[in-house]
């Protein structure tokens, strides 16, 4: 079976149309929206990954548009 979503932050369950008509998906209102952005910008978020010099490479075009050689 397939939960419902619900709110991230205060895991009140959203009903099946809230990703189509609400305005603050994934979150239940505004207030949560907020404290969301409040969380990113403190630093209590991060997006973690491992970023080696041969990745960082791929993922940046030269100005050109084609990959440089570091």
């Amino acid at each position: 079976m397939i939960r419902p979503p619900t709110c991230p932050i205060c895991d009140v369950e959203l009903p099946a149309s809230a990703a189509a008509d609400s305005p603050v998906f994934p979150f239940c209102s505004r207030r949560c929206k907020q404290i969301d952005l409040l969380r990113w910008c403190e630093g209590k978020y991060a997006v973690v990954d491992q970023l080696s010099i041969e990745r960082l490479a791929e993922e940046l075009p030269d100005a050109d548009g084609e990959q440089e050689d570091l």
